[in-house]
């Protein structure tokens, strides 16, 4: 998958927090939207407002999805709220090769 199916993908499933998402899904996604919130921050607070207000809901759907690909409840998340260590172990969830087979979550995405 590709950067501009990536970006297409998340926000076409923006509301779909069931399924699974491929490493590349995912982290195509991230990438856009850091390079992204990067140029709204210069832009100014209101477009940087804009932008966090239209990437939230599909960037925690596709970090659900993403966690089920490991097998994990998309509810792991929650551990971004613990500073350092829970952004380190969410992140290593998120990094983690995805099942290879179907899981409780689905079939892999292709």
């Amino acid at each position: 998958m590709g950067f501009s199916d990536a970006i297409k993908r998340c926000f076409s499933r923006y509301t779909q927090f069931q399924g699974r998402a491929a490493r590349p899904e995912y982290w195509w996604f991230a990438l856009f939207v850091l390079v992204v919130t990067a140029a709204a921050r210069i832009l100014g607070d209101v477009v940087n407002a804009i932008t966090a207000l239209v990437t939230i809901l599909p960037s925690i759907a596709v970090g659900v999805r993403r966690l089920h690909d490991t097998g994990r409840s998309g509810f792991w998340l929650l551990l971004w709220l613990v500073p350092i260590v829970g952004w380190i172990v969410v992140l290593i969830f998120l990094v983690e090769r995805g099942s290879p087979g179907p899981n409780e979550y689905g079939p892999p995405d292709a």
